[in-house]
């Protein structure tokens, strides 16, 4: 039987509250995105730059803990659910680097760089989340069995 491995309980409950946040920044940065090809009113992709800027600085510390918990403190016991996460999350974190630098060019030279590169964010965080809830579910049916 495999179980999660056993981590500081002060570092689950920062990283589980800071974790969420740039996600959700990055998701309204895609919505501003979307919401700016359309009407092409530059307000939407000013908003969307700020966004992509304020999701970078906000995960900066649930990556620190993500990458202490993952290849510090749990080298041994870290799953292959774990390791694929942080990537997709340090991947994501370059793409939204590259769309930060994006979202500085002139008005209509963010389109189509910027949306894209919003959409790909997204994307490889929220295939990270999916990685984890199913490994972490399927650990706990095994435990329970």
């Amino acid at each position: 039987m495999s179980y999660p491995p056993r981590r500081s309980a002060v570092a689950n409950a920062i990283y589980a509250l800071l974790n969420p946040i740039p996600f959700g920044f990055f998701v309204a940065a895609l919505i501003f995105d979307g919401v700016y090809a359309k009407t092409g009113t530059i307000l939407w992709a000013k908003g969307a730059a700020w966004l992509i800027t304020l999701g970078l600085l906000l995960a900066i510390v649930p990556r620190l803990v993500n990458l202490t918990q993952v290849w510090i403190t749990s080298r041994r016991f870290g799953s292959s659910a774990d390791h694929v996460d942080f990537w997709l999350n340090v991947v994501a974190i370059v793409a939204a680097i590259l769309n930060a630098f994006v979202h500085t060019r002139d008005a209509y030279g963010i389109m189509p760089a910027g949306l894209w590169l919003s959409i790909v964010t997204v994307l490889l965080i929220a295939i990270g989340h999916v990685v984890i809830a199913v490994h972490y579910s399927t650990v706990r049916e095994i435990a329970h069995d």
